[in-house]
């Protein structure tokens, strides 16, 4: 038999059942479910040396699992000594089983990490369907040796749900395990 990361799992077997029945979906098809995790670093001091968007590439990259690709400006800002092409962060994106076994680590270990942790805010959907939100520090992730970080840097993790409503967003991540603030 074939792995099956364990939130993914979870989601067939004890959530769609729940989220049918809670809104009254016809069908299985109708279940808002995750489609992707997007994380992405800015490196703001990246201006000055540009090894920082290689130490973020390889910290990212080491976190959720996946090849990060480095961001490159569009456009030149004299007052920020920002060229068009330079290096000024990283991103990835998570699909299918990576993105399951990330957001069971992120769930599980990184949050309860976070300093002062009450949950997560409950105001950060976009009206569609999606909640973003934003760490501050990249060291809560347990991947990461603390002594080789030279930099403190925060992320923004972006999940995108097939949810038609925020309410229906916000059911679907409080049954995955996303602690909300109450």
């Amino acid at each position: 038999m074939s792995y099956a990361p364990r939130l993914k799992t979870k989601y067939r077997e004890e959530i769609v059942p729940a989220l049918m029945e809670r809104f009254g979906y016809t069908s299985i098809m109708q279940v808002p479910r995750l489609l992707k995790v997007s994380v992405n670093q800015g490196i703001g001091a990246a201006t000055q040396d540009k090894k920082l968007v290689d130490a973020a590439v390889e910290e990212m990259s080491i976190i959720v699992g996946q090849r990060a690709v480095p961001c490159y400006a569009k456009k030149s800002v004299s007052n920020f000594r920002l060229r068009e092409g330079m290096p000024i962060g990283a991103k990835v994106t998570l699909r299918g089983d990576r993105m399951w076994e990330f957001m069971d680590r992120l769930i599980n270990v990184a949050l309860p990490r976070v300093r002062d942790f009450r949950g997560v805010n409950n105001k950060s959907f976009d009206g569609r369907g999606n909640y973003t939100m934003g760490i501050t520090e990249q060291i809560i992730f347990p991947e990461i040796v603390i002594d080789k970080v030279n930099r403190i840097n925060g992320m923004d993790i972006s999940l995108v749900t097939s949810a038609e409503t925020d309410n229906e967003a916000f059911e679907l991540l409080k049954a995955i395990g996303i602690p909300f603030k109450k």
